[in-house]
């Protein structure tokens, strides 16, 4: 079986493998691009759109964890880990951080072209968000998790980040109090409403030019929070 025309990124440091992997790829019918450090491969993956991500660990900027991080900010297109760490823990790891897949090397071609059908297979339509919105003066990128008010970076702690982040993602619609602190703080804090003033709050006076009469982060009274580019 072919890439049928599949767009693959195949991200690695490894020159030679790269472009083995780059020619073994196309032979079988797949459109490749690829990168070899983690900010390229951010880049990339915004700019090229691929069906399926290769991904090796050890790049000499990023680590393949912030990659995947990076990219699950605004993208669920599949994740293959490649990677000559054959410990367990990094295996979970990778996995936990939204990989889809974990092959380690050496590998046979003939797998590694069959798990990337597959992800690809499994891939569900996905609604299309881009890596970069804009908002006024606001530049919220998803994939580096930075936020620049005016040209000038906002310092976001982590929990500012992915409280904004879910409000973002659904931008235009309301997001319930209930999905907000399960997604943010996790399904242990469905009564902590009070968690969502304080945090909405923060984010306001750091994002909105008037934060008592915000124009992006709007409370929807009793039933959630939305995000108004």
């Amino acid at each position: 079986m072919s890439g049928d025309g599949n767009r693959v990124l195949v991200v690695d440091d490894d020159a030679g493998l790269v472009r083995a992997l780059a020619i073994n790829l196309r032979a079988h019918g797949w459109d490749v691009t690829v990168a070899m450090t983690g900010a390229e491969a951010l880049d990339a993956a915004a700019s090229a759109r691929p069906d399926v991500i290769l991904l090796d660990l050890g790049l000499p900027d990023l680590s393949g964890f912030e990659v995947i991080e990076g990219i699950r900010g605004w993208s669920a297109v599949p994740i293959v880990v490649l990677s000559a760490r054959q410990l367990g823990d990094d295996k979970v790891d990778a996995l936990d951080a939204g990989a889809d897949d974990y092959v380690t090397k050496p590998f046979a071609m003939n797998e590694l072209l069959a798990r990337l059908r597959a992800a690809v297979r499994r891939a569900q339509p996905a609604e299309v968000s881009e890596p970069v919105v804009e908002a006024g003066d606001l530049r919220i990128d998803l994939a580096r998790r930075r936020v620049l008010r005016a040209g000038q970076e906002v310092r976001l702690s982590p929990t500012e980040w992915s409280l904004l982040e879910v409000l973002v993602r659904h931008r235009g619609r309301m997001v319930g109090r209930l999905q907000l602190l399960h997604d943010v703080w996790g399904p242990a804090y469905s009564a902590e409403t009070n968690y969502l003033r304080v945090y909405t709050a923060q984010l306001r006076r750091k994002l909105e030019d008037d934060p008592a009469n915000p124009r992006h982060i709007i409370t929807q009274p009793g039933m959630g929070y939305l995000f108004e580019v």
